[in-house]
């Protein structure tokens, strides 16, 4: 692939407490990445420590680099490179230059609908959506990101969806979403890629598989009154009971459960499964509630999340993605983790994002941000996820 044609990506990141000099820093950082390219994206994302001087940061990068599309968030933490900024400034900025790729920006607003369903202002449009790939970042407080991914996976079926619920804003308007104008504190906004850019994605969801597959004979809602024809609740102690003491203690709470997509496999791994919680144990009919609607016939099984289990995920994953025969290599990468994970989980600063860059083939630009909830693929369709690390791999499309 030649140059001219080839995507080029950069990054930036400033520790740097005084707002003025840490974006000046940044944006000089950025400015050598690209060497003289001007971006067609530039994604911006910054603690809220900097305050009101956020409200500059979207028009000062598109004045210092030109790019056709300005976009970003605020986050507790962020992620430039092979670092994690927590408990602290930081402003992490990426630039993506994108030939033969259209880039557009939709911001978009919710509101309740009849029936108190969410209606949306606007769904983003792609012409080609077999070519198309998806970033969205969103309000914790005023966009259902869980309504809006069902109405996106029944338009643009099979396109990916990457992003994050932005996170550290303690009540409605304290979020900042950046453009080219200014900011804006609600809703959300979607950055569609649409041509010779593909997007890999990686969802690494951290959970490995305990005890053995179970079918839901009897539920309502989403309280799971029997598996196989036994309480719920009885499956579930029986399961913790089975565990080796040391996997016990290695446990930081309830488990999870694992919801098959393929109810037809007797056998089941990482990945088989969409995670989510169980939220609720009655000990009066032993049945268990789980966050997320079931259905009588569903595979589920318990699974079990730790600093050790997440982090062997992510690497398996992100290698697996690295070593795909005669694809191009990513050459730059986005990544949305949980605010639950980073030194909360793992005890040391930097975990998600050395892991990532030690796993990939080369150290290519990577930013992001923790999130309030993480957005990603499983089995083709697009989901709201919980502690969960959601990577974006940014290569050239093969074109057949």
């Amino acid at each position: 692939m030649s140059e001219s044609i080839r995507p080029r990506f950069a990054g930036a990141l400033s520790t740097e407490s005084d707002s003025t000099r840490a974006l000046g820093d940044a944006i000089r950082e950025l400015e050598a990445g690209l060497a003289g390219t001007t971006p067609d994206l530039v994604l911006a994302f910054a603690t809220h420590h900097h305050g009101p001087a956020l409200e500059e940061l979207g028009p000062k990068l598109a004045r210092a680099t030109g790019a056709r599309v300005v976009s970003g968030c605020t986050a507790e933490s962020v992620i430039g490179g092979a670092r994690e900024v927590e408990g602290c400034p930081g402003i992490a900025l990426w630039a993506a230059c994108l030939p033969g790729t259209e880039v557009r920006a939709f911001e978009i607003t919710a509101h309740a609908g009849a029936g108190g369903d969410p209606t949306f202002s606007r769904l983003p449009a792609v012409g080609e959506p077999e070519r198309a790939c998806l970033v969205l970042l969103a309000d914790p407080f005023t966009f259902p990101v869980d309504a809006f991914l069902a109405q996106l996976n029944e338009k643009l079926p099979r396109v990916p969806i990457m992003g994050g619920i932005a996170s550290g804003a303690m009540g409605p308007g304290q979020t900042l979403f950046f453009n080219a104008e200014g900011v804006c504190d609600s809703g959300g906004v979607v950055i569609a890629l649409e041509g010779a850019i593909e997007l890999v994605p990686v969802v690494s969801q951290g959970c490995r598989p305990v005890g053995k597959a179970w079918v839901i004979t009897e539920c309502e809602r989403n309280q799971i009154k029997k598996l196989g024809g036994r309480p719920a609740l009885e499956v579930l102690m029986e399961t913790l009971n089975e565990l080796a003491p040391g996997e016990r203690r290695r446990k930081q709470s309830l488990p999870l459960l694992g919801l098959a997509f393929d109810p037809t496999r007797t056998r089941f791994e990482r990945g088989d499964f969409l995670v989510r919680g169980i939220v609720a144990l009655n000990q009066r009919d032993r049945s268990i509630a789980a966050s997320d609607f079931v259905r009588r016939g569903q595979t589920v099984q318990l699974l079990v999340r730790d600093a050790e289990s997440a982090g062997e995920d992510l690497r398996s994953l992100v290698s697996a993605q690295a070593r795909g025969a005669g694809e191009p290599d990513a050459s730059g990468a986005l990544l949305f983790t949980c605010n639950g994970r980073g030194q909360r989980m793992f005890g040391k600063p930097d975990h998600d994002a050395t892991c990532v860059r030690a796993s990939l083939k080369a150290e290519v630009p990577l930013a992001g941000f923790f999130a309030a909830g993480e957005i990603g693929p499983v089995d083709g369709r697009n989901f709201l996820h919980g502690l969960t690390a959601s990577l974006a791999l940014f290569r050239a499309r093969s074109e057949a």
